[in-house]
């Protein structure tokens, strides 16, 4: 990734951490850059309460399709 296409991708990674802070009750918005196993740049935007929040041996929690459209809803309406 060249460095123009790098810092694109950092400021928008920004700009979605700060909707979700809002969207989501946490302290801070975790930032991970990790994953061998899928051959493309990634950006997981965590939401952080404490510091094992961003653990990705724990188990993922499950939530339904309406569950995860209503939470895109709100962190699209911090973007507008």
């Amino acid at each position: 990734m060249d460095d123009h296409l790098y810092a694109d991708f950092q400021l928008f990674a920004k700009r979605i951490a700060k909707a979700i802070k809002k969207a989501i009750p946490c302290k801070r918005i975790g930032v991970a850059v990790i994953g061998l196993e899928v051959p493309h740049a990634h950006i997981h935007l965590v939401p952080l309460n404490i510091m094992d929040d961003i653990n990705f041996s724990r188990a993922k929690i499950k939530l339904s399709d309406q569950e995860f459209q209503e939470i895109a809803d709100r962190i699209i309406s911090y973007l507008q």
